[in-house]
């Protein structure tokens, strides 16, 4: 017997869509969801150099207990990874 529900199998869907971000831009809490918007650098290439601006790529929206489960795991995954999420660098071996 389980302690809880139990989660509906994962169906992997190789034609989700993926996106690159340089950075988690901003955060935002409304009505009990977290949305996390993301950006990359891109140069406007009608001048020569072109100017860098950083764009908006995509956002995550999740409820906030399911953010918080992604907050544990990322930091759990990057210290096994050898990377302190304190410092955001390689740990030194």
């Amino acid at each position: 017997m389980t302690n809880g529900p139990s989660l509906p199998p994962l169906i992997d869907n190789p034609l989700a869509p993926e996106f690159y971000a340089d950075e988690a831009t901003g955060f935002f809490i409304h009505q009990g969801n977290l949305s996390i918007t993301f950006s990359s650098a891109r140069v406007d290439h009608r001048s020569d150099p072109g100017p860098v601006s950083r764009v908006v790529v995509g956002r995550v929206v999740l409820p906030v207990g399911a953010a918080a489960g992604l907050a544990v795991g990322l930091y759990d995954f990057l210290k096994k990874m050898g990377i302190d999420p304190g410092r955001g660098e390689q740990a030194a071996h």
